[in-house]
């Protein structure tokens, strides 16, 4: 037994691969990249880690290591809530990708967890150090400038991840996306070909929602391109749900500013819009052409039927799980952004089939 006047041993403590990220200034996810020789991390981030190993005199836990680098063969599929009519509270156009990453996590050899997320609750911490998943797919988000911070959380701590979203500069991990400029010029190329010169659009068009504000100003680059110009006046904010495009309607109505044509940056926002018009006695297309986006099934079958730009939502769903895979197994992936397509129907030209 020690006397109360001999120092007691201490054991001494060995170093964590946390102190090591803590020593060389980055993510304890970064320390496991440069252990496990992942061609991800650059030179200069490698050499601090490593200089960081050697002064805290690191061993690497061969066993530990192996048992991280199970994986689970699920891939988790994120939903988030929109609002809609009924109670599924999923925007119809991702249940029109939902087959296609069905079917290439099967072609992948991949189990996928689809879990129904609130934009409220912190679901970018819910997989951190789990094994629930190898990696994320995100579906839906809102306000961008508000969910960028999550998508930034999921970053440090080295969660794989991708996202069906806007392509943008410096953005927080990977996205699969449309390209909503070109679509955008597609829509304002056809309405001025068709004679109309006060276009009208509902939708959002501001850096919180980048892809309806890629179309915003896709469409109003068509219009300059023609000597014309979107109006400010005729800008209505609208969120991707019928009864927003419905609102909006009655809001453009309101105003009291004319015009010849609506560009609506959904579907559901269009055909929201077309009930409006509908009520207060403007008939589509012959008082106001209307186009939307998406090519939902319930364009086909609106009345009129729908003019559209189409997004290829099995080729998105293929190329959201390749690239996920891709992170999962730390090859280099980068985003991609599939091509817009117009579909004219009778909405905006009644000489179409």
């Amino acid at each position: 037994m020690n006397s109360p006047t001999q120092p007691v041993a201490r054991k001494r403590t060995k170093a964590t691969s946390i102190d090591i990220a803590h020593a060389a200034g980055v993510s304890q996810a970064t320390v496991s990249r440069v252990l496990r020789g992942s061609p991800l991390v650059n030179a200069e981030t490698r050499k601090r880690v490593e200089e960081a190993v050697r002064a805290l005199n690191y061993k690497v836990d061969r066993h530990a290591s192996s048992l991280r680098l199970q994986r689970s063969g699920t891939l988790a599929l994120l939903l988030f809530e929109d609002p809609t009519p009924d109670d599924s509270h999923i925007n119809p156009f991702f249940l029109s990708m939902l087959g296609s990453i069905t079917r290439a996590c099967a072609r992948a050899g991949q189990d996928l967890l689809v879990s129904f997320q609130q934009l409220s609750d912190d679901w970018h911490a819910d997989y951190a150090d789990s094994m629930k998943a190898d990696g994320l797919i995100l579906l839906g988000y809102g306000d961008y400038l508000s969910y960028r911070g999550k998508l930034e959380k999921l970053v440090e701590q080295g969660t794989h991840f991708v996202r069906w979203g806007a392509v943008l500069p410096n953005q927080p991990g990977l996205s699969i996306g449309c390209d909503n400029f070109h679509g955008g010029q597609l829509v304002g190329e056809h309405l001025v070909g068709l004679g109309r010169r006060r276009i009208a659009y509902l939708g959002d068009a501001s850096s919180h929602y980048p892809e309806f504000y890629d179309r915003y100003q896709g469409c109003d680059a068509a219009l300059h391109a023609a000597g014309l110009a979107l109006d400010p006046a005729l800008q209505v904010d609208a969120q991707s749900a019928e009864d927003d495009g419905y609102a909006a309607a009655r809001e453009l109505l309101v105003r009291g500013a004319p015009f010849d044509a609506v560009f609506a940056a959904s579907d559901l926002i269009a055909i929201g819009a077309m009930r409006a018009f509908a009520e207060a006695g403007l008939q589509v297309p012959r008082d106001v052409a209307v186009v939307g986006f998406d090519d939902l099934p319930t364009a086909r079958s609106a009345s009129p039927a729908l003019t559209t730009v189409s997004q290829d939502t099995s080729r998105a769903g293929t190329l959201l799980v390749e690239t996920l895979m891709k992170r999962v197994q730390e090859q280099p992936a980068e985003s991609f952004t599939l091509p817009a397509k117009l579909v004219v129907r009778r909405s905006s030209d009644p000489d179409a089939r």
